[in-house]
């Protein structure tokens, strides 16, 4: 994965420092930022990877910085904060991060996490799902939504809506599935991998956040079903 870029975006120059030292001997190339608007526009200069972002900043909060980065990258945005309440690691998921991480931390975890979601990120078209195995189209329709493979860009209505890495791979995960059940746990297992720590509601928070952005009405779906007890399918229209 050498070359790939990471942006740091924390206003302590030691945590800076330190991830930039770990992270460039692994072979990435780093950009780093200690100001929220400073950030943003690096992120339209430098076009990175993978995103780590403190929550204090500052300039402005970090979780209006995701907002904000959400409209411009589906990179994975890994959190960096001293709040350890599960609010805050549940509204981090659900503006659009992909990991939180509290301080203090060791930078080897870290790195081993970046390289984690580096990794999942990247291969998603083919070792995660596999679509292109049995079909050539590589664009996948329903009625009102279309799932390009080839340039990870989801329209609804023929709109692009921008979608967090891990909201795309479960849309995807299911909409490539259609009518077929997952189990929160197999969801879990699937997007996020062993790696992970096993807190299986952060993929209720994302099936959530994911609504928001493609359902016309998040709270009477008509594409993510939930069956309750049982997990989440997505509606396979005609193939009923």
């Amino acid at each position: 994965m050498a070359g790939e870029t990471i942006l740091i975006i924390d206003d302590d120059e030691d945590i800076r420092s330190i991830l930039q030292l770990y992270l460039s001997k692994e072979g990435y190339s780093v950009t780093v930022s200690g100001f929220g608007n400073t950030a943003i526009k690096l992120v339209d200069l430098h076009r990175p990877n993978l995103i780590i972002l403190d929550v204090l900043l500052p300039d402005m909060d970090g979780y209006e910085v995701c907002r904000l980065l959400r409209q411009k990258t589906s990179a994975p945005i890994l959190f960096l904060s001293s709040k350890e309440d599960d609010f805050d690691k549940i509204l981090a998921h659900r503006i659009g991060g992909d990991d939180y991480i509290t301080k203090p931390f060791s930078p080897a975890v870290l790195v081993a996490k970046v390289q984690a979601h580096l990794r999942r990120n990247k291969n998603i078209s083919h070792q995660v799902y596999k679509l292109d195995e049995w079909t050539e189209d590589s664009v996948l329709v329903f009625p009102g939504l279309t799932i390009d493979k080839n340039s990870c860009v989801v329209k609804v209505n023929k709109k692009a809506i921008p979608l967090s890495a891990k909201e795309y791979q479960l849309l995807c995960l299911l909409a490539e599935n259609p009518n077929r059940v997952f189990t929160v746990e197999q969801m879990f297992e699937r997007v996020w991998g062993e790696e992970s720590l096993g807190d299986y509601r952060t993929v209720m928070v994302h099936i959530s956040n994911l609504r928001k952005k493609i359902e016309p009405h998040p709270t009477e779906p008509i594409y993510v079903l939930t069956l309750r007890g049982m997990g989440y399918k997505f509606n396979g229209f005609f193939d009923d």
